[in-house]
C-alpha cells in the first residue's frame, strides 16, 4: 500500500461513492446482475476503510466481512439489520459472478440501492468515519 493509513481510508471512501454511482448507471441500463456486483464492491470498499480506521485489516473478502461482524456488529454500532445487508450483498455478489441462471430483476435491485445508499450515509456518520 502507497501512502498513509488515511489515505488509503479516504481512497476506499472515494471508491465505494465512484463504484455506487456506476451501479445506478448500470441500473439504468438494466444491467441487473452487474449492478448487484456493484452494489457489493460499493459496500465492501467502505466497509473495509472503516475496519482499517480502527486499526484492523483482513486479507479477503471472507476476512472483512468476519471484521465487520465482529467489530462493529457485535459490538453494536452498526445495526444487525446493516449486518444482514453485508452478508447478503456478499452473497448476491457471489451469486451474480459465479452462479448459472441468476438473473436479479428490476425491483429488486432498485430496493437494493436504496439499501446500500441508506447503509453507506449510516457509516460515513459513525465517529471518526
Amino acid at each position: 500500500m502507497n501512502g498513509t493509513p488515511n489515505d488509503y481510508i479516504k481512497y476506499r471512501i472515494n471508491k465505494s461513492k465512484e463504484t455506487l454511482a456506476d451501479a445506478i448507471l448500470l441500473s439504468e441500463n438494466e444491467r441487473w446482475n452487474s449492478a448487484v456486483n456493484r452494489l457489493y464492491y460499493a459496500a465492501f470498499y467502505l466497509v473495509s476503510a472503516l475496519i482499517h480506521q480502527k486499526g484492523n485489516k483482513a486479507e479477503s473478502h471472507n476476512g472483512t466481512k468476519t471484521q465487520f461482524n465482529l467489530h462493529f456488529i457485535k459490538t453494536g454500532l452498526i445495526t444487525l439489520e446493516h449486518g444482514k445487508l453485508y452478508a447478503n450483498l456478499f452473497d448476491w455478489r457471489q451469486e451474480s459472478d459465479y452462479a448459472d441462471f441468476i438473473d436479479f430483476e428490476k425491483e429488486f435491485v432498485y430496493d437494493l440501492i436504496l439499501k446500500v445508499q441508506i447503509f453507506n450515509t449510516e457509516i460515513l456518520q459513525l465517529p471518526d468515519a
